[in-house]
């Protein structure tokens, strides 16, 4: 197939490359030129504006719009609702707001062009290991854009399958699943967000613990000074607390066992939040993510060893930058960026 896609940042580029080795053509727009001419150098084809892209799609249109949430996707998005005509499709692909997909939908609607909202997890590692997707929209666009999801999509790899799940779709074992009518996709890759706030503290504060061992404040002999970057190792290998977190903390110890390279400000993506709401308004409990949340907000104030394990964390799977801060020189990412 052949698909436009706006916003070629870390997460952007490496979908149209993905979706490139696949074998599926791409247009591509970025106001960053560069960006637009090295996606172009390996064999997209690059448009100077949105009209331009739109125009040198194939009929039916597919654009697939990877921006940072916020004015800069609503933006783009009501221009292509301008551009696009009946049976076009959006696909957003960034970390939306559900209830704006909701309310797109119904704008573009009346003009004929589809709406489809996709959750996408992987971060900065997506091109290689594949995107877990998370979609929502009306059935027919969905179906038709399938084999450019499941060629974003992992696919089975060597995960052994789940038993009882032989009958059922298997899109969700490949990586991907139509979550639901829009909105859906979105609102499922919300709460994945807020459960990785909650997982990322977990650690955060187990490797605190394990560190402060040695505290002066216990009895001698009950300090112990305990290798952490071992413990991650080890708990790395038929553990039931294993996981791709785990193995992004090991790989930080491994190579800055005090995370010094790390001040510990740690951001939000601003879907962690939105779980809280979502939690608040059906009286659901969410005490874990509701204090993981509150973490972060507590480490732009003070910082321990836990707060620099989640920076470790966050730059691990996603390329995150800590902010930039009075007196020390660092880049920031882009908010929603990958999280």
């Amino acid at each position: 197939m052949q698909i436009g896609i706006v916003g070629l940042g870390r997460m952007g580029g490496n979908i149209c490359r993905r979706l490139m080795r696949a074998g599926h053509g791409a247009v591509v727009f970025d106001k960053n030129a560069k960006a637009r001419a090295t996606l172009a150098q390996e064999g997209a084809t690059q448009a100077a504006s949105l009209a331009e892209l739109v125009k040198a799609l194939e009929k039916p249109c597919a654009v697939w719009v990877m921006l940072p949430a916020g004015q800069i996707t609503e933006e783009s998005v009501e221009q292509l609702g301008d551009l696009l005509e009946v049976d076009d499709t959006i696909i957003d692909g960034g970390n939306t707001f559900y209830k704006d997909d909701i309310r797109r939908a119904k704008a573009l609607q009346g003009k004929g062009v589809h709406y489809v909202d996709c959750g996408t997890s992987g971060g900065v590692w997506g091109l290689d290991r594949g995107y877990c997707l998370m979609i929502g929209g009306p059935k027919t666009a969905v179906d038709r854009l399938d084999p450019i999801f499941s060629a974003l999509a992992p696919g089975f790899g060597d995960i052994p399958r789940t038993p009882g799940r032989a009958s059922a779709d298997t899109r969700a074992e490949r990586g991907y699943i139509h979550a639901g009518p829009t909105g859906a996709g979105h609102f499922v890759k919300m709460v994945h967000n807020g459960v990785e706030y909650g997982l990322m503290q977990a650690y955060a504060e187990g490797f605190d613990i394990l560190r402060t061992k040695d505290s002066a404040e216990l009895p001698e002999d009950e300090r112990f000074t305990l290798n952490v970057p071992d413990v991650a190792e080890v708990w790395r290998r038929g553990s039931v607390i294993s996981s791709w977190l785990l193995d992004l903390s090991a790989a930080a110890l491994a190579q800055d066992p005090q995370l010094e390279g790390f001040s510990g400000f740690v951001e939000d993506s601003g879907e962690g939040r939105w779980t809280i709401e979502a939690a608040i308004e059906q009286a659901t409990p969410a005490e874990v993510l509701s204090s993981a949340l509150y973490a972060r907000f507590r480490s732009r104030r003070e910082r321990g060893f836990g707060d620099r394990l989640l920076s470790a964390m966050r730059f691990g799977f996603g390329g995150h930058v800590e902010k930039k801060e009075a007196g020390r020189e660092v880049a920031t990412a882009p908010p929603n960026a990958a999280e």
